[in-house]
């Protein structure tokens, strides 16, 4: 896959599509008028940009984002930038939201973790392709919100808690895929613990420069791989303490 090699989320991009693929996404997914701004948001931001997988872009057709933004902002729901969803917090960029799903390289059914719910968007674009998606939020507002909206937009397949992701979900473990949304100094090591062989997380790190990384569970042992730059609020909680 050909990576750009600095990509930040406040990055602005614009959007085009072809009108088979905008016919195409009225008649599979949503028959809302924002249907069509999806597929130009998914060929233009993403697709060109080198995410490849058609899950992942599936994913980000058929998952209204504007739902999962507040009213205020929702005109700018289908550019390329993060977006304030309240409490300090920001919805990701729709291309990091696709990168970050195509690297756990989900293949359907696989049962994942997500630390970090804001708005509840990426739990959703999650659970289009994996069997059951466990996502905490440390945010209370927030996590009440995403949750009461996630069931109302029947997303089943999603379990919400309320609380400090920094030591999972263990009573849950293991887990196929994890991601985390915010960015601690360092990947927690419960989180590796209880990746489930050959599973994948992936998490920025970092303070004001922030790295994604990418940890592989391998013979049970953790294999590390830094991806690109990114920028994303810090990781609240236990993770402020320090290892």
């Amino acid at each position: 896959m050909r990576l750009i090699p600095v990509i930040f989320i406040f990055l602005f991009v614009s959007c085009s599509n072809s009108i088979e693929k905008e016919k195409q996404a009225m008649t599979n997914h949503d028959t809302d008028s924002t249907a069509a701004l999806r597929l130009r948001m998914v060929d233009k931001q993403i697709f060109r940009r080198g995410v490849r997988d058609e899950k992942v872009l599936d994913a980000l057709r058929s998952v209204p984002r504007h739902r999962f933004i507040p009213t205020s902002m929702q005109a700018y729901a289908y550019e390329d930038e993060p977006l304030p969803i309240g409490c300090e917090q920001t919805i990701s960029q729709p291309y990091i939201v696709a990168y970050m799903t195509e690297c756990l390289r989900l293949k359907g059914g696989e049962k994942v973790l997500e630390i970090g719910t804001g708005s509840g968007y990426q739990a959703a674009v999650l659970s289009r392709i994996a069997g059951s998606v466990y996502t905490i939020e440390i945010v209370e507002p927030l996590a009440r919100e995403a949750a009461d909206l996630l069931k109302r937009e029947g997303y089943a397949n999603v379990h919400c808690r309320t609380g400090d992701g920094y030591q999972g979900w263990p009573e849950e473990a293991p887990f196929d895929a994890v991601m985390v949304t915010a960015a601690p100094a360092e990947v927690p090591q419960p989180l590796i613990d209880q990746l489930a062989e050959g599973g994948r997380l992936v998490c920025p790190v970092g303070d004001w420069m922030q790295q994604l990384v990418l940890i592989t569970k391998v013979n049970g042992k953790s294999e590390k791989k830094n991806l690109i730059p990114v920028r994303f609020v810090p990781m609240t909680g236990r993770a402020q303490d320090g290892p």
